[in-house]
Protein backbone atom coordinates (compact mmCIF):
# COMPACT_ATOMS: atom_id res chain seq x y z
CA UNK A 1 0.00 0.00 0.00
CA UNK A 2 1.12 3.72 -0.85
CA UNK A 3 0.86 6.27 1.72
CA UNK A 4 -0.54 9.61 0.64
CA UNK A 5 1.23 12.86 1.21
CA UNK A 6 0.10 16.02 1.31
CA UNK A 7 2.03 19.00 -0.94
CA UNK A 8 3.97 20.67 2.21
CA UNK A 9 1.46 24.07 1.51
CA UNK A 10 -1.83 22.16 2.17
CA UNK A 11 0.02 20.54 5.34
CA UNK A 12 0.62 23.71 6.27
CA UNK A 13 -2.88 25.09 5.84
CA UNK A 14 -4.62 22.19 7.23
CA UNK A 15 -1.68 22.70 10.47
CA UNK A 16 -3.09 26.12 10.73
CA UNK A 17 -6.67 25.40 10.90
CA UNK A 18 -6.52 23.07 13.56
CA UNK A 19 -4.35 25.50 15.30
CA UNK A 20 -7.47 28.23 14.45
CA UNK A 21 -9.40 26.17 15.71
CA UNK A 22 -8.13 24.88 19.19
CA UNK A 23 -7.80 28.99 19.26
CA UNK A 24 -11.39 29.01 19.01
CA UNK A 25 -12.10 26.67 21.61
CA UNK A 26 -9.59 29.11 24.32
CA UNK A 27 -11.06 32.37 23.45
CA UNK A 28 -14.92 30.93 23.38
CA UNK A 29 -14.04 29.95 27.30
CA UNK A 30 -12.48 33.59 28.20
CA UNK A 31 -15.13 34.80 26.87
CA UNK A 32 -17.51 33.19 28.37
CA UNK A 33 -15.98 33.78 31.86
CA UNK A 34 -15.40 37.14 31.14
CA UNK A 35 -19.52 38.19 30.28
CA UNK A 36 -20.04 35.98 33.46
CA UNK A 37 -17.73 38.05 35.80
CA UNK A 38 -19.23 40.94 33.66
CA UNK A 39 -22.82 39.90 35.03
CA UNK A 40 -21.95 39.52 38.55
CA UNK A 41 -19.68 42.61 38.66
CA UNK A 42 -22.93 44.14 37.15
CA UNK A 43 -25.15 42.69 40.07
CA UNK A 44 -22.61 43.00 43.00
CA UNK A 45 -22.25 46.59 42.16
CA UNK A 46 -25.87 47.52 42.44
CA UNK A 47 -26.71 45.67 45.40
CA UNK A 48 -23.81 47.49 46.94
CA UNK A 49 -24.77 50.60 45.88
CA UNK A 50 -28.69 50.31 46.36
CA UNK A 51 -29.13 47.86 48.62
CA UNK A 52 -32.46 45.78 48.33
CA UNK A 53 -34.95 48.85 49.38
CA UNK A 54 -33.12 52.31 48.38
CA UNK A 55 -34.07 54.93 49.60
CA UNK A 56 -35.15 57.80 47.56
CA UNK A 57 -32.18 60.03 48.19
CA UNK A 58 -29.92 56.79 47.44
CA UNK A 59 -32.06 56.69 44.08
CA UNK A 60 -31.62 60.15 42.88
CA UNK A 61 -28.09 60.92 44.24
CA UNK A 62 -26.27 57.78 43.02
CA UNK A 63 -26.50 57.52 39.33
CA UNK A 64 -25.38 61.51 38.83
CA UNK A 65 -22.31 60.96 41.50
CA UNK A 66 -21.20 57.81 40.20
CA UNK A 67 -21.27 59.25 36.42
CA UNK A 68 -18.75 62.11 37.48
CA UNK A 69 -16.61 59.19 38.08
CA UNK A 70 -17.15 56.85 34.83
CA UNK A 71 -17.66 60.52 33.28
CA UNK A 72 -13.82 61.46 33.67
CA UNK A 73 -12.87 57.84 32.98
CA UNK A 74 -14.50 57.80 29.85
CA UNK A 75 -13.12 61.51 28.76
CA UNK A 76 -9.41 60.92 29.73
CA UNK A 77 -8.25 56.95 30.49
CA UNK A 78 -11.29 55.49 28.19
CA UNK A 79 -12.37 57.54 25.36
CA UNK A 80 -13.23 54.75 22.22
CA UNK A 81 -15.96 52.72 25.23
CA UNK A 82 -18.66 54.90 25.33
CA UNK A 83 -22.00 53.95 24.48
CA UNK A 84 -22.75 50.44 23.34
CA UNK A 85 -19.83 48.56 22.05
CA UNK A 86 -21.23 46.86 19.14
CA UNK A 87 -20.56 49.68 16.66
CA UNK A 88 -16.76 49.81 17.42
CA UNK A 89 -16.91 46.24 16.67
CA UNK A 90 -18.16 46.45 13.51
CA UNK A 91 -15.72 49.12 13.02
CA UNK A 92 -12.95 47.27 14.19
CA UNK A 93 -13.49 44.63 11.95
CA UNK A 94 -14.53 46.35 8.82
CA UNK A 95 -12.01 49.24 9.07
CA UNK A 96 -9.35 48.06 11.60
CA UNK A 97 -8.37 44.49 10.35
CA UNK A 98 -9.69 43.84 13.63
CA UNK A 99 -7.65 46.21 16.16
CA UNK A 100 -8.94 46.14 19.14
CA UNK A 101 -6.55 47.72 21.63
CA UNK A 102 -5.90 46.23 25.01
CA UNK A 103 -7.17 48.69 27.04
CA UNK A 104 -10.76 48.92 25.16
CA UNK A 105 -12.20 45.14 26.75
CA UNK A 106 -10.78 46.31 30.04
CA UNK A 107 -11.76 50.05 30.55
CA UNK A 108 -15.60 48.37 28.65
CA UNK A 109 -15.73 46.15 31.70
CA UNK A 110 -14.69 48.77 34.32
CA UNK A 111 -16.88 51.93 32.80
CA UNK A 112 -19.84 49.07 31.90
CA UNK A 113 -20.38 47.94 35.74
CA UNK A 114 -20.23 51.40 37.21
CA UNK A 115 -22.43 53.04 34.72
CA UNK A 116 -25.35 49.93 34.51
CA UNK A 117 -24.73 49.22 38.21
CA UNK A 118 -25.46 52.36 39.21
CA UNK A 119 -28.62 52.56 37.77
CA UNK A 120 -28.68 53.75 34.04
CA UNK A 121 -30.99 52.61 31.88
CA UNK A 122 -28.86 51.03 29.72
CA UNK A 123 -27.86 46.62 29.05
CA UNK A 124 -24.76 44.56 29.22
CA UNK A 125 -24.78 42.32 25.80
CA UNK A 126 -23.52 44.84 23.59
CA UNK A 127 -20.76 45.80 26.18
CA UNK A 128 -20.17 42.17 26.52
CA UNK A 129 -19.92 42.07 22.71
CA UNK A 130 -17.36 44.25 22.83
CA UNK A 131 -15.13 42.93 25.32
CA UNK A 132 -15.49 39.59 23.89
CA UNK A 133 -14.07 41.15 20.47
CA UNK A 134 -11.46 42.83 22.09
CA UNK A 135 -9.63 39.87 24.50
CA UNK A 136 -10.23 37.93 21.14
CA UNK A 137 -8.35 40.69 19.13
CA UNK A 138 -5.54 40.85 22.03
CA UNK A 139 -4.98 37.28 22.40
CA UNK A 140 -4.36 36.98 18.26
CA UNK A 141 -2.28 39.81 18.09
CA UNK A 142 -0.30 38.63 21.42
CA UNK A 143 -0.33 35.20 19.30
CA UNK A 144 1.42 36.86 16.14
CA UNK A 145 -1.46 35.68 13.75
CA UNK A 146 -1.59 37.22 10.69
CA UNK A 147 -3.99 40.52 9.88
CA UNK A 148 -6.57 38.26 8.07
CA UNK A 149 -6.90 35.76 11.36
CA UNK A 150 -7.08 38.75 14.42
CA UNK A 151 -10.08 40.28 11.82
CA UNK A 152 -11.14 36.97 12.08
CA UNK A 153 -11.69 36.49 15.47
CA UNK A 154 -13.45 39.89 16.16
CA UNK A 155 -16.89 38.16 15.43
CA UNK A 156 -15.74 34.87 17.01
CA UNK A 157 -14.79 36.87 20.52
CA UNK A 158 -18.13 38.59 19.47
CA UNK A 159 -20.06 35.27 19.93
CA UNK A 160 -18.73 33.85 22.56
CA UNK A 161 -19.34 36.64 24.57
CA UNK A 162 -22.89 37.26 23.93
CA UNK A 163 -23.80 33.42 24.12
CA UNK A 164 -22.82 33.10 27.42
CA UNK A 165 -24.48 36.50 28.61
CA UNK A 166 -27.80 35.90 27.04
CA UNK A 167 -27.75 32.54 27.07
CA UNK A 168 -28.93 31.64 23.56
CA UNK A 169 -25.88 30.15 21.70
CA UNK A 170 -27.72 29.90 18.36
CA UNK A 171 -28.90 33.92 17.84
CA UNK A 172 -25.44 34.60 19.20
CA UNK A 173 -23.79 33.11 15.81
CA UNK A 174 -26.60 34.68 13.84
CA UNK A 175 -25.51 38.27 15.07
CA UNK A 176 -22.57 37.92 14.89
CA UNK A 177 -22.81 36.99 11.36
CA UNK A 178 -26.19 39.16 10.60
CA UNK A 179 -24.80 42.85 12.62
CA UNK A 180 -20.96 42.35 12.61
CA UNK A 181 -19.89 40.63 9.65
CA UNK A 182 -23.33 41.55 7.97
CA UNK A 183 -22.59 38.47 5.73
CA UNK A 184 -25.12 35.47 6.69
CA UNK A 185 -23.31 33.32 4.39
CA UNK A 186 -19.69 34.31 6.06
CA UNK A 187 -17.59 31.75 6.33
CA UNK A 188 -16.54 32.03 9.65
CA UNK A 189 -19.90 29.90 10.48
CA UNK A 190 -17.90 26.78 12.10
CA UNK A 191 -15.57 29.07 13.80
CA UNK A 192 -18.62 31.37 15.37
CA UNK A 193 -20.67 28.26 16.57
CA UNK A 194 -18.06 26.62 17.85
CA UNK A 195 -16.93 29.32 20.29
CA UNK A 196 -20.86 29.65 21.28
CA UNK A 197 -20.92 26.51 22.39
CA UNK A 198 -17.85 26.39 24.30
CA UNK A 199 -18.71 30.03 26.10
CA UNK A 200 -22.49 28.90 26.77
CA UNK A 201 -21.06 25.63 28.43
CA UNK A 202 -18.82 27.52 30.77
CA UNK A 203 -21.70 30.36 31.07
CA UNK A 204 -24.07 26.80 32.34
CA UNK A 205 -21.67 25.06 34.52
CA UNK A 206 -21.09 28.56 36.82
CA UNK A 207 -24.47 29.97 36.91
CA UNK A 208 -26.40 26.73 36.19
CA UNK A 209 -28.86 25.69 33.36
CA UNK A 210 -31.55 28.15 33.94
CA UNK A 211 -33.25 30.25 31.09
CA UNK A 212 -33.11 34.11 31.12
CA UNK A 213 -37.11 34.12 31.40
CA UNK A 214 -39.26 31.86 32.72
CA UNK A 215 -41.86 31.82 29.74
CA UNK A 216 -44.94 29.66 30.12
CA UNK A 217 -46.34 27.47 27.23
CA UNK A 218 -47.72 30.16 24.59
CA UNK A 219 -50.12 28.99 21.48
CA UNK A 220 -52.25 30.43 18.33
CA UNK A 221 -55.51 30.47 20.01
CA UNK A 222 -57.37 31.02 16.72
CA UNK A 223 -56.30 31.92 13.17
CA UNK A 224 -57.82 35.76 13.33
CA UNK A 225 -55.30 36.11 16.10
CA UNK A 226 -52.71 36.82 13.26
CA UNK A 227 -54.34 40.58 12.95
CA UNK A 228 -53.63 41.10 16.18
CA UNK A 229 -50.05 39.85 16.20
CA UNK A 230 -49.70 42.19 12.80
CA UNK A 231 -50.74 45.26 14.72
CA UNK A 232 -48.47 44.29 17.66
CA UNK A 233 -45.64 43.93 14.60
CA UNK A 234 -46.86 47.88 13.11
CA UNK A 235 -47.23 49.55 16.56
CA UNK A 236 -43.32 48.00 17.44
CA UNK A 237 -41.97 49.02 13.94
CA UNK A 238 -43.47 52.61 15.02
CA UNK A 239 -42.17 52.29 18.16
CA UNK A 240 -38.78 51.38 16.37
CA UNK A 241 -38.66 54.18 14.52
CA UNK A 242 -39.32 57.34 17.23
CA UNK A 243 -36.66 55.47 19.87
CA UNK A 244 -33.96 55.51 16.85
CA UNK A 245 -34.68 58.71 15.94
CA UNK A 246 -34.86 59.96 19.18
CA UNK A 247 -31.39 58.63 20.61
CA UNK A 248 -29.48 59.51 17.21
CA UNK A 249 -30.66 63.16 17.81
CA UNK A 250 -30.44 63.73 21.48
CA UNK A 251 -26.96 62.40 21.05
CA UNK A 252 -26.64 64.73 18.08
CA UNK A 253 -27.49 67.36 20.80
CA UNK A 254 -25.11 66.51 23.28
CA UNK A 255 -21.84 65.93 20.90
CA UNK A 256 -22.72 69.56 19.68
CA UNK A 257 -22.29 70.86 23.40
CA UNK A 258 -18.67 72.60 24.68
CA UNK A 259 -15.45 69.90 24.06
CA UNK A 260 -15.09 70.90 28.05
CA UNK A 261 -18.17 69.50 28.79
CA UNK A 262 -17.29 66.30 27.70
CA UNK A 263 -16.23 64.80 31.16
CA UNK A 264 -19.45 65.93 32.86
CA UNK A 265 -22.15 64.86 30.06
CA UNK A 266 -22.71 61.42 31.41
CA UNK A 267 -23.20 63.06 34.70
CA UNK A 268 -26.49 65.00 33.57
CA UNK A 269 -27.80 61.66 32.01
CA UNK A 270 -27.19 60.44 35.33
CA UNK A 271 -28.81 63.36 37.00
CA UNK A 272 -32.14 62.54 34.71
CA UNK A 273 -32.34 58.73 35.55
CA UNK A 274 -31.59 59.66 39.34
CA UNK A 275 -35.01 61.40 38.79
CA UNK A 276 -36.64 59.11 36.90
CA UNK A 277 -35.65 56.45 39.62
CA UNK A 278 -37.23 57.88 42.15
CA UNK A 279 -40.21 58.11 40.03
CA UNK A 280 -40.12 54.93 39.32
CA UNK A 281 -37.03 52.12 39.95
CA UNK A 282 -38.20 49.84 37.48
CA UNK A 283 -36.13 51.33 34.71
CA UNK A 284 -32.63 50.89 36.75
CA UNK A 285 -30.17 49.12 35.37
CA UNK A 286 -31.40 45.78 32.96
CA UNK A 287 -34.41 45.60 34.14
CA UNK A 288 -34.83 41.83 33.04
CA UNK A 289 -37.08 40.79 36.33
CA UNK A 290 -39.78 43.57 35.33
CA UNK A 291 -39.40 41.64 31.90
CA UNK A 292 -40.32 38.43 33.28
CA UNK A 293 -43.30 39.81 35.42
CA UNK A 294 -44.73 41.10 31.88
CA UNK A 295 -43.89 37.68 30.24
CA UNK A 296 -45.94 35.85 33.00
CA UNK A 297 -49.31 38.87 33.03
CA UNK A 298 -47.79 40.15 36.78
CA UNK A 299 -48.19 43.89 35.17
CA UNK A 300 -51.47 45.71 34.94
CA UNK A 301 -51.98 47.32 31.57
CA UNK A 302 -51.42 50.89 33.06
CA UNK A 303 -47.95 50.07 34.57
CA UNK A 304 -46.50 48.60 31.39
CA UNK A 305 -48.12 51.57 29.11
CA UNK A 306 -45.96 53.59 31.66
CA UNK A 307 -42.89 51.55 31.91
CA UNK A 308 -42.53 51.51 28.26
CA UNK A 309 -42.41 54.86 27.93
CA UNK A 310 -40.42 55.87 30.98
CA UNK A 311 -37.69 53.34 29.88
CA UNK A 312 -36.83 54.26 26.43
CA UNK A 313 -36.66 58.42 27.44
CA UNK A 314 -34.43 56.53 30.15
CA UNK A 315 -32.37 54.91 27.62
CA UNK A 316 -31.79 57.62 24.63
CA UNK A 317 -30.58 59.79 27.95
CA UNK A 318 -28.46 57.19 29.37
CA UNK A 319 -27.08 55.99 25.91
CA UNK A 320 -26.91 60.05 24.20
CA UNK A 321 -25.13 61.50 26.93
CA UNK A 322 -22.44 59.28 26.67
CA UNK A 323 -22.57 56.28 29.37
CA UNK A 324 -21.02 52.78 28.90
CA UNK A 325 -23.95 50.53 28.13
CA UNK A 326 -26.05 48.79 25.19
CA UNK A 327 -29.41 49.03 24.29
CA UNK A 328 -30.21 44.94 23.09
CA UNK A 329 -31.39 45.00 27.07
CA UNK A 330 -34.00 47.68 26.60
CA UNK A 331 -35.27 47.05 23.38
CA UNK A 332 -35.89 43.47 24.86
CA UNK A 333 -37.66 45.67 27.83
CA UNK A 334 -39.56 48.00 26.11
CA UNK A 335 -40.82 45.25 23.58
CA UNK A 336 -41.91 43.29 26.39
CA UNK A 337 -43.46 46.34 28.02
CA UNK A 338 -45.42 47.60 24.68
CA UNK A 339 -46.42 43.61 23.47
CA UNK A 340 -47.80 42.83 27.00
CA UNK A 341 -50.14 46.51 27.33
CA UNK A 342 -51.24 44.90 22.98
CA UNK A 343 -51.99 42.08 24.33
CA UNK A 344 -54.23 42.89 26.95
CA UNK A 345 -55.78 45.56 24.70
CA UNK A 346 -56.23 42.79 22.74
CA UNK A 347 -57.44 40.35 24.94
CA UNK A 348 -60.52 42.40 26.18
CA UNK A 349 -61.88 43.56 22.83
CA UNK A 350 -60.76 41.22 20.71
CA UNK A 351 -64.36 39.40 19.57
CA UNK A 352 -62.20 35.83 18.83
CA UNK A 353 -60.61 33.83 21.25
CA UNK A 354 -56.73 35.03 22.17
CA UNK A 355 -53.93 33.97 24.21
CA UNK A 356 -52.27 34.92 27.26
CA UNK A 357 -51.01 39.11 27.33
CA UNK A 358 -47.86 36.93 28.22
CA UNK A 359 -47.51 35.88 24.67
CA UNK A 360 -47.49 39.34 23.18
CA UNK A 361 -45.29 40.34 25.71
CA UNK A 362 -42.77 37.71 24.01
CA UNK A 363 -43.30 38.45 20.89
CA UNK A 364 -43.13 42.28 21.46
CA UNK A 365 -39.57 41.66 22.63
CA UNK A 366 -38.61 39.56 19.29
CA UNK A 367 -40.63 42.81 17.46
CA UNK A 368 -38.62 45.70 18.92
CA UNK A 369 -35.30 43.90 18.34
CA UNK A 370 -35.98 43.50 15.08
CA UNK A 371 -37.03 47.29 14.54
CA UNK A 372 -34.49 48.45 16.94
CA UNK A 373 -31.44 46.55 16.44
CA UNK A 374 -32.69 45.54 12.26
CA UNK A 375 -31.17 41.67 12.74
CA UNK A 376 -34.42 39.51 12.48
CA UNK A 377 -32.65 36.39 11.68
CA UNK A 378 -31.23 36.94 15.39
CA UNK A 379 -34.46 37.62 16.82
CA UNK A 380 -36.68 35.17 15.66
CA UNK A 381 -33.84 32.12 17.02
CA UNK A 382 -33.46 34.30 19.97
CA UNK A 383 -36.97 34.54 20.90
CA UNK A 384 -37.02 30.82 19.83
CA UNK A 385 -34.69 29.63 22.00
CA UNK A 386 -36.08 31.12 25.16
CA UNK A 387 -39.35 29.83 24.58
CA UNK A 388 -37.65 25.93 22.89
CA UNK A 389 -41.18 25.76 21.51
CA UNK A 390 -42.61 26.58 18.03
CA UNK A 391 -45.90 27.53 18.09
CA UNK A 392 -45.09 31.37 18.62
CA UNK A 393 -42.68 30.97 15.38
CA UNK A 394 -45.80 32.34 13.03
CA UNK A 395 -46.90 35.34 15.01
CA UNK A 396 -43.39 36.21 15.68
CA UNK A 397 -42.29 35.95 12.17
CA UNK A 398 -45.45 37.97 11.12
CA UNK A 399 -44.75 40.96 13.52
CA UNK A 400 -41.32 41.06 13.23
CA UNK A 401 -41.06 41.32 9.62
CA UNK A 402 -43.90 43.99 9.72
CA UNK A 403 -41.98 45.99 12.25
CA UNK A 404 -38.33 45.58 10.17
CA UNK A 405 -40.10 46.97 6.47
CA UNK A 406 -41.45 50.09 8.88
CA UNK A 407 -38.25 50.28 10.66
CA UNK A 408 -36.43 50.21 7.51
CA UNK A 409 -38.59 52.09 5.58
CA UNK A 410 -38.77 55.79 8.12
CA UNK A 411 -34.77 55.06 9.25
CA UNK A 412 -32.81 53.93 6.36
CA UNK A 413 -29.77 53.40 8.08
CA UNK A 414 -29.19 50.80 10.73
CA UNK A 415 -29.11 52.87 14.50
CA UNK A 416 -25.89 51.46 15.17
CA UNK A 417 -24.29 52.35 11.65
CA UNK A 418 -26.09 55.93 12.06
CA UNK A 419 -23.97 56.53 15.54
CA UNK A 420 -21.11 55.31 14.03
CA UNK A 421 -21.62 58.41 11.20
CA UNK A 422 -21.86 60.75 14.04
CA UNK A 423 -18.50 59.88 15.22
CA UNK A 424 -17.42 60.05 11.27
CA UNK A 425 -16.96 56.55 10.74
CA UNK A 426 -18.37 55.29 7.37
CA UNK A 427 -18.80 51.53 6.99
CA UNK A 428 -18.20 49.69 3.47
CA UNK A 429 -21.03 49.57 1.36
CA UNK A 430 -20.92 45.76 1.77
CA UNK A 431 -21.62 46.07 5.33
CA UNK A 432 -24.35 47.56 5.40
CA UNK A 433 -27.75 45.82 5.61
CA UNK A 434 -30.00 48.94 5.03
Amino acid sequence: MTETVLPRAQQLRLREHQVFLILTIVIGVVCGLSAVLFTVAIEQTSHRLFGLAPSRLRLFAIPPLMSIVTGILLAKVFPDVRGSGVPQTEAAYHLQDGVIPARVPFGKFLTGVLCIGSGHSMGREGPSVQIGAGIASVIGRWLRLSPERVRDLVPVGAAGALSAAFNTPVAAVLFALEEIIGDMNAPLLGSTVVASVAAVIVERSILGNEPLFHVPTYRLVHPAELLAYAALGIIGGIVSVIFCKALVGVRGAFLRLPKATKALQPAIGGLAIGAVLVYSPAIMGVGYEYVDQALNGGLLLKTMAILCVLKMAATIVSYASGNAGGIFAPSLYIGAMAGGAVGLVVHRIAPFPTGDPGAYALVGMGTLFAGIIRAPMTSVFMIFEITQDYQILVPLMVANMLSFMISKHYQPAPVYHSLLEQDGVHLPAPAWRA
